[in-house]
């Protein structure tokens, strides 16, 4: 079973081959704003072209563009090659590298940069797969009086942990070669998880609200 991941919901670009759920090839740059062009470049270079046997692909919450963008092309490729295509989350997949480098029993907090001033966050058990709050999306300065756990992963770590001015901050971005952490949990729809109101809408999501 070769699985396809790709990741685009945050600043990073992140592309992986898995076979059985190990890495074969991999791809993974903070490019910033620049997925359109580099995501289907970093595909066409893993192995066949990326060609696998399904797809995964991460539905956000995150950057509006980049999830979009990801969505996008996994749904293309998925109808062109006749493959399965399912969504993961981006607090999930953060969550779970957390767990393998947290150092207590404690809660896992994932904070992720959004827009507007305001922090994507959700609490996950200390293994990092199960989620004990719902996505939220929250004003700094707001979660900074909330969000007590002192280590925060993700990344709106830094900037959280600044406001507030104390706990440490590890700056993790989701790793599509990572995926095989979670690929136990159920497996989402491929639509955006937006985690607020959308900046912009499409005239079809216009046309439905």
């Amino acid at each position: 079973m070769r699985l396809l991941v790709i990741d685009t919901a945050t600043q990073a670009l992140s592309v992986a081959l898995l076979e059985e759920g190990v890495p074969v090839a991999r791809f993974h740059e903070i490019v910033g704003r620049g997925h359109a062009e580099a995501l289907l470049p970093a595909i066409a270079a893993l192995p066949d072209g990326g060609r696998a046997d399904a797809i995964a692909v991460n539905v956000g919450p995150g950057s509006f563009t980049g999830v979009r963008i990801g969505i996008a092309a996994a749904r293309a490729l998925a109808l062109a090659w006749g493959l399965p295509l399912h969504g993961y989350s981006a607090p999930s997949l953060i969550a779970a590298q957390a767990a393998q480098i947290h150092a207590s029993d404690g809660p896992i907090a994932v904070t992720i940069t959004g827009g507007h001033g305001e922090l994507f966050w959700q609490c996950f058990t200390a293994d990092g797969l199960s989620a004990t709050t719902p996505i939220a999306s929250t004003a700094i300065a707001t979660l900074a009086t909330q969000l007590d756990i002192s280590t925060l992963y993700g990344t709106g770590a830094e900037a959280l942990v600044t406001a507030r001015g104390h706990g440490a901050a590890v700056n993790l971005y989701p790793d599509a070669a990572d995926y095989s952490l979670i690929a136990a949990l159920p497996a989402l729809p491929p639509t955006p998880i937006y985690g607020r109101g959308a900046d912009a809408q499409t005239m079809a999501e216009r046309a439905a609200s």
